[in-house]
């Protein structure tokens, strides 16, 4: 944690404080343009400053790169289309008016309103909130914890059956009869589906629907599909809530469990989301918690009542 944890502290505060009152500098975010000239592609970004470096001083007071760090941090929205060196400014500009408007309030004595004081008490509360998922939850997730569920709970599913197939959707069951008699004939599949399709989606590109698993398509059509051998289609209509289908099967596959590192981010979600709730879940049970209001608590009791 930087020296400057304090005043960093108290500027993620203000950040929110500002947030929430729509501030003024949002506009400056709004209105600056990103370079129109990149830099040369040989150019090397400067190091990044110590989190201690003072970057400027609102009437003595210091603003820090950590200071410039949290104000990135919490207004990313606002500067996430901005080049790095503008993004900077604009939260160098940012922190600036925080700090002129915050003197201004202490000032007038805004500090000492109840509400704010409340306002701020509450958003201390969430900062450190934050703090402890990040420090006692998320810093303490292992590789081999993320692998393990990884292991545990998609490698080890067996693999799912695929269907790559077509389709010629139709109003009537006499229409797809009627292009059963023309595949049979020997007229190509695809040239028949841009010609007569219904369906908008697939009939420009010969009816194709790509690959598809169980429980992605309606029942009707998804037992059809899975029953054809690839390279055949239905000898008989194939009736839907969408109208009468012909089917054609093209392939069939046995898809395998994504790779580990495609999935590790998301792995990694599932273990913090577990370990957030058992940490919770140990706070609730330790501490003494009292709703007054009845209905209030019914509903609150009935939101974190386990799921069957």
């Amino acid at each position: 944690m930087p020296s400057s944890n304090r005043r960093a502290s108290l500027i993620r505060l203000s950040l929110a404080i500002m947030l929430s009152s729509g501030a003024g500098f949002a506009a400056y975010a709004q209105d600056a343009k990103p370079a129109e000239t990149p830099p040369p592609a040989a150019a090397q970004p400067a190091p990044k400053p110590a989190p201690d470096t003072v970057l400027a001083k609102v009437n003595g007071q210091s603003i820090t790169e950590a200071d410039l760090d949290l104000a990135i941090e919490d207004l990313d929205q606002q500067f996430a289309r901005l080049p790095e060196e503008q993004k900077r400014a604009a939260a160098l500009s940012a922190v600036i008016e925080i700090k002129l408007m915050a003197a201004e309030a202490a000032a007038k004595g805004i500090d000492k309103d109840a509400d704010m004081q409340r306002r701020l008490a509450f958003l201390q509360q969430r900062a450190l909130h934050a703090a402890v998922i990040d420090k006692e939850v998320q810093a303490k997730i292992t590789d081999d914890e993320i692998r393990a569920r990884y292991d545990k709970e998609i490698a080890a599913q067996p693999a799912e059956n695929e269907v790559h197939a077509r389709h010629i959707l139709v109003k009537t069951k006499e229409e797809a009869e009627a292009i059963i008699k023309d595949l049979d004939a020997g007229k190509k599949f695809e040239d028949i589906a841009k010609e007569k399709s219904t369906d908008p989606g697939s009939g420009a590109n010969g009816g194709d629907l790509g690959y598809f698993s169980a429980g992605q398509m309606v029942p009707e059509f998804e037992k059809a599909a899975f029953a054809l051998a690839p390279g055949t289609y239905t000898k008989t209509p194939v009736q839907t809530q969408f109208g009468f289908h012909v089917i054609k099967v093209e392939d069939k596959r046995a898809k395998q469990p994504p790779a580990f590192d495609e999935v590790k981010d998301q792995v990694r979600s599932l273990v913090l989301r577990d370990k957030y709730l058992a940490l919770i879940k140990s706070l609730r049970e330790a501490a003494k918690i009292q709703i007054d209001d009845p209905a209030l608590k019914k509903s609150v009791e009935g939101m974190e009542a386990p799921k069957p």
